[in-house]
């Protein structure tokens, strides 16, 4: 797929390219109200489109605005101690993930965001398979690593997802806690991403910000009918489609 240069995005886009804006938008509000994996398929989308390390930065404010549709429904559901306990290793990760990022050019990065989502979604059917009652380590070392994983891998590619949702279920929480835990981690997370992809890696800019402004009803869109699907349809052939595609999209990104 053509890449874009930053200086023509709102000007050049064609219908086909909104089309993949919109879409993206409408899946990561679903994804932020509680339809996990659904997000996954943006990632390698949105890289061919703008370029690797560029697509996170053009993604990030779109999460941010997804977090507050999911934190504003969720809030009282969330279980802050298991926040609390991932989030400083997570915040190491995002600036371990922050250096390198500064010395790699844009083909390995794609390459590096999509081996992350290769990694991500081995966990994603992992968590698919795994019974509630089987054991997973529930200890200080187990939070401490998901959270390493996870701020690396939010960083990179905005594809923490599958890593948190481990940790989650090592804790067993019910449905709408395990929303709303992951709901305010990802809030916390984003927003302290925010200023390192304006000042450091500078993958954020006014235009960005405008293209992103013209997804919020996309977005809005995706928060409402995720909070239906959560509420109403079972999600388990869906989410197998999701995978598929996102593995052939994240394979694309080494060609």
């Amino acid at each position: 797929m053509f890449e874009l240069q930053l200086s023509s995005i709102l000007s050049d886009l064609s219908i086909q390219q909104w089309i993949i804006i919109l879409g993206s938008g409408m899946l990561i509000g679903m994804s932020k109200a509680g339809v996990p994996g659904v997000s996954m398929v943006v990632i390698p989308l949105m890289a061919m489109l703008f370029g690797g390390k560029q697509s996170t930065g053009i993604i990030l404010p779109m999460l941010i605005i997804a977090d507050v549709f999911g934190v504003s429904y969720y809030h009282r559901h969330a279980e802050w101690k298991h926040v609390l306990r991932a989030l400083p290793w997570a915040v190491l990760g995002v600036l371990i993930a922050l250096i390198i990022g500064n010395y790699i050019d844009d083909t390995t990065f794609k390459q590096l965001i999509a081996i992350v989502i290769f990694v991500s979604l081995v966990l994603l059917v992992f968590k698919d398979r795994k019974k509630q009652s089987a054991s997973t380590p529930d200890s200080w070392w187990f939070a401490a690593l998901m959270g390493l994983g996870g701020g690396f891998a939010t960083m990179i590619g905005n594809a923490a997802g599958p890593i948190f949702a481990i940790y989650l279920l090592a804790i067993r929480l019910p449905k709408n806690s395990f929303i709303g835990t992951a709901a305010w981690f990802f809030f916390i997370i984003n927003l302290f991403k925010f200023p390192l992809h304006v000042f450091v890696w500078k993958t954020i800019s006014w235009e960005t910000l405008s293209l992103n402004a013209i997804a919020i009803p996309a977005i809005a869109i995706g928060a409402f009918l995720g909070f239906w699907i959560v509420k109403h349809i079972p999600n388990h052939t869906y989410r197998w489609i999701v995978i598929v595609i996102t593995f052939l999209s994240a394979l694309l990104m080494f060609f």
